[in-house]
């Protein structure tokens, strides 16, 4: 939904989506209405814009390819082999370890779970031949 920055004055700036198509028995009803605020610094005084898209604005033309099922696919393993790993109290001291050790290297993950991605990740490219 939209964040609304509000003053004395009332509304200030509003950024994301207003109105959503609602969706009953098969088909939408109304359409998108989205602001966006432009936070970057310009000469232009024009920094609130408003834009209202059809209800299939969103809605996708093509299959998804295979090169996108597999990006999918991978995705959701890693992302289940993370949440699991964070619970493993087994180890969760060595990847505390391991993540202290590399973070102020050049090219270390930053955060825990930013290098938990990466190792996960790894291991499912080596499972699959990736």
């Amino acid at each position: 939904m939209a964040v609304m920055k509000v003053g004395a004055a009332g509304i200030e700036t509003i950024s994301g989506a207003m109105k959503r198509p609602k969706k009953q028995n098969g088909h939408n009803h109304g359409n998108y209405l989205v602001a966006v605020h432009r936070t970057a610094a310009s000469e232009n005084p024009n920094c609130q814009r408003v834009y209202s898209f059809d209800a299939d604005r969103y809605k996708r033309s093509t299959d998804p390819s295979a090169k996108e099922l597999l990006a999918r696919a991978r995705f959701n393993a890693v992302s289940k082999a993370v949440a699991l790993r964070r619970k493993d109290l087994m180890q969760i001291n060595q990847d505390n370890a391991a993540f202290l050790a590399q973070r102020d290297t050049a090219g270390g993950k930053k955060t825990l779970t930013a290098y938990l991605w990466k190792v996960c990740g790894d291991e499912y490219d080596a499972e699959h031949g990736a």
